[in-house]
């Protein structure tokens, strides 16, 4: 028997700057969502513990405000992780998805100018 000696394969190698920026985007995008999350989240409860106060013109205009400005963070962090996706993905040289990121943004923009205007 003659033993056969194999060179051990080498692993692919891995350009380890694309992979350390699609992950630093990603990063980004799980900060974007989770931050707008904890604020609104917050928002909400101050709204819900300004209601343990007494009632007045000026605590309901509060309570609104802020009841208002959570769903509208809530509506915005999608579109910034959208931004910061395209932005990415622009970064790392995929202009495809890139111009897909800008199409589905100009849509949007679209449609809210087309909604306040009617």
């Amino acid at each position: 028997m003659v033993a056969e000696t194999e060179a051990p394969k080498a692993a692919p190698a891995r350009a380890p700057a694309r992979v350390g920026r699609s992950v630093a985007g990603e990063r980004w995008i799980a900060r974007i969502l989770r931050g707008g999350a904890v604020i609104s989240g917050g928002m909400f409860l101050a709204s819900l513990g300004l209601e343990a106060l007494p009632q007045s013109q000026t605590v309901q205009v509060a309570i609104d405000t802020l009841r208002k400005g959570a769903a509208s963070l809530l509506l915005v962090t999608p579109v910034a992780r959208l931004v910061v996706a395209g932005a990415m993905l622009g970064l790392r040289g995929e202009w495809r998805y890139t111009l897909y990121a800008a199409g589905v943004l100009g849509l949007l923009a679209l449609a809210v100018g087309a909604g306040i205007s009617a």
